[in-house]
Parts: C-alpha cells; structure tokens; sequence
C-alpha cells in the first residue's frame, strides 16, 4: 500500500505562486506515472499536469500550460512530486491530488479511474 501525503497549499493573490509537493511513502517500486489533479465546488476532477517516470516526460492541461511546472526528485530514497503554479488565477482555487499509476493504466492521463493511489488533497485558494 502507498500512501502519498500532499503539503504546499495555502492561499494567495492572484498572480502569485505557490509549490505544492507530494511524498510518496514506498519508494520500492517506481510508479508508471504520477498526476496532480484538482477538483473545485461543484465541478468535476480535472488532471492538471503529468509525469512519466520512465522518461520523464511531462503533459499539461491547456489551462495551465506555461504557468505550471510538474517534477518529481528522489533525494535520499524518498520519491518527491512537486507542482510549481505560478502566475496563478481565481479560477485556479481547488483541492489538488497527487495521484500514483503503479499498474501502467492504458487510459489517457487525464482519466482519474487510471490512478490506483490518491493523496488527501491539499487546498490552494486564488483571491483576485
């Protein structure tokens, strides 16, 4: 069982930044992919940003593309994803997941059903 643990969240101004970074707490097996998503009132889970591990490649929502910047590190054996946001927006205010693939789902990164661990979440608020 992996546990992923969220932090970073807070509340900002629009135009600000914010670093949202999620721990992963087995380290043994490298995930096919690891996603943020988020999920604002009375909407639907949407898949923020993406990152294969095994290549490292990442992929966007459109809303997001050039404001924010998925990564993940392995400093001291523990697997680290962060999600930089910048230049951030009202309509950016949401709870954020981290979420982990371990099986290598064939459905497309956005899909939420593709992902067998979810974070608790962490909220970001965007004030304008």
């Amino acid at each position: 069982q992996v546990q992923l643990v969220e932090s970073g969240g807070g509340s900002v101004q629009a135009g600000g930044s914010l670093r949202l970074s999620c721990v992963a707490s087995d380290n043994t097996y490298r995930s096919a992919r690891m996603s943020w998503f988020r999920q604002a009132p009375g909407k639907e889970r949407e898949g923020v940003a993406v990152i294969y591990s095994q290549r490292g490649t990442t992929d966007y929502a459109d809303s997001v593309k050039g404001r924010f910047t998925i990564s993940q590190d392995n400093a001291d054996d523990t697997l680290t994803l962060h999600l930089q946001m910048n230049s951030l927006k009202p309509e950016d205010t949401a709870m954020y997941y981290c979420a982990a693939d371990y099986v290598g789902y064939a459905s497309k990164w956005t899909v939420a059903g593709g992902y067998n661990y979810w974070g608790q979440g962490t909220q970001v608020t965007v004030s304008s």
